[in-house]
């Protein structure tokens, strides 16, 4: 049985689309193929079993018939650290994993070990990712995301902690590379990593849908009062802005994938948003494309404030997202911002999409040169 152990430089790189889009080209291959994920954070529970969710969504999209316990053999709940710094978790976590991991070698001829964000985490509980690949006896392929500096210099401080652990690195993938506008970053990238001995294995290019939240996602993830839900809360957002400004500028920086955020008393800024989304004209004019470009997908309102009745009526006239937070609206364009986007099996455009450019992007015979036997 061959192995890989995918890594990442840090949260919200792209871990688990690559992983998808590899579990999906290594089954594609007629490969006998298992998924394991040793460490999971992300802890849900499914069919009464603790396991994190990226090994429930693989076991899910694929159907996959090993276990849960197997597939996921260790998950960190809250609480966990202190109590094991604390000397109260007295199991033998290592022993755990690598059981489970023995299950898979006598029936699959491929496993993609899942990590948990940069090499180092999970060093807290004795159980890095460059200990856990160790341990594993696995190479590591590192995933960060686009850019030329920073991918380059996660990608090197990585692969040198997995250096100090005994740990190949076989390769790294970028993603959410704006091809498009840099068509000469891969091979940019792969010079500047061949520096330093490492491999480029691929660049992903940036779909808004894979990396933006929808409009859902915002109300849950905000924990907000909605206001109206608008036509389409699986609409994802392009694009985000502060209303800190006077109407008439405000509507020069909205698209018709932007999500305002401003304060809940600025009636002024909302009628303005909302008149030019009840404005938008059908014609092909260029004033018919400016009055369509400026009108919104959708509006935060911050600070607890809820407009008038009137402002309100005319938000749900023009069918427009809209809910209401406590926060400042610095506060929650923070968390926006920060709003980590995960895949979930229901997401079918979106799984089908990482399927396709992961085929088209990645090379399989190349990442399936690099992954290399379980040791005896």
């Amino acid at each position: 049985m061959r192995q890989v152990y995918l890594a990442a430089t840090g949260q919200n790189r792209g871990k688990t689309t690559a992983a998808l889009g590899l579990l999906n080209l290594f089954v594609g291959e007629g490969l006998r193929t298992g998924f394991m994920k040793p460490v999971g954070q992300r802890t849900v529970i499914e069919d009464g079993v603790a396991a994190d969710e990226d090994a429930v969504l693989m076991r899910a999209v694929f159907g996959l018939p090993e276990r849960l316990e197997v597939m996921s053999p260790v998950h960190i709940p809250r609480g966990f650290t202190k109590a094991y710094i604390a000397g109260d978790v007295v199991e033998d976590l290592p022993a755990r994993i690598a059981a489970a991991h023995a299950t898979f070698a006598d029936s699959h001829e491929m496993l993609l070990v899942e990590g948990t964000g940069h090499a180092g985490v999970g060093a807290v509980v004795g159980l890095s990712n460059a200990v856990v690949a160790r341990l594993l006896g696995t190479p590591a392929v590192i995933v960060s995301e686009g850019g030329v500096g920073r991918p380059i210099d996660e990608i090197v401080l990585n692969a040198s902690l997995f250096a100090a652990h005994g740990v190949p690195v076989a390769g790294a993938i970028v993603n959410k590379v704006d091809l498009d506008a840099q068509p000469s970053l891969p091979s940019v990238l792969e010079r500047g990593l061949g520096r330093h001995g490492i491999a480029l294995l691929g660049v992903l290019p940036y779909r808004p849908i894979l990396s933006n939240p929808t409009l859902g996602m915002i109300a849950e993830g905000l924990g907000a009062e909605v206001v109206h839900e608008g036509p389409d809360l699986d609409r994802v957002i392009d694009e985000v802005a502060i209303g800190a400004m006077e109407p008439g500028h405000m509507l020069e920086r909205v698209g018709p994938g932007t999500l305002v955020i401003a304060p809940g008393d600025r009636e002024d800024l909302l009628l303005a948003l909302t008149t030019a989304h009840l404005a938008r004209p059908s014609g092909d004019g260029p004033a018919a494309a400016a009055l369509r470009s400026s009108a919104a997908v959708g509006i935060v309102l911050t600070g607890g404030y809820r407009p008038r009745s009137t402002v309100i009526e005319a938000i749900r006239a023009a069918n427009m997202f809209c809910v209401v937070v406590p926060e400042d609206t610095y506060a929650v364009a923070s968390e926006v911002h920060d709003l980590l986007v995960k895949t979930h099996a229901a997401d079918r455009e979106k799984i089908a999409l990482i399927k396709r450019l992961v085929a088209e992007f990645l090379d399989v015979d190349r990442i399936l040169a690099v992954a290399t036997p379980v040791p005896a």
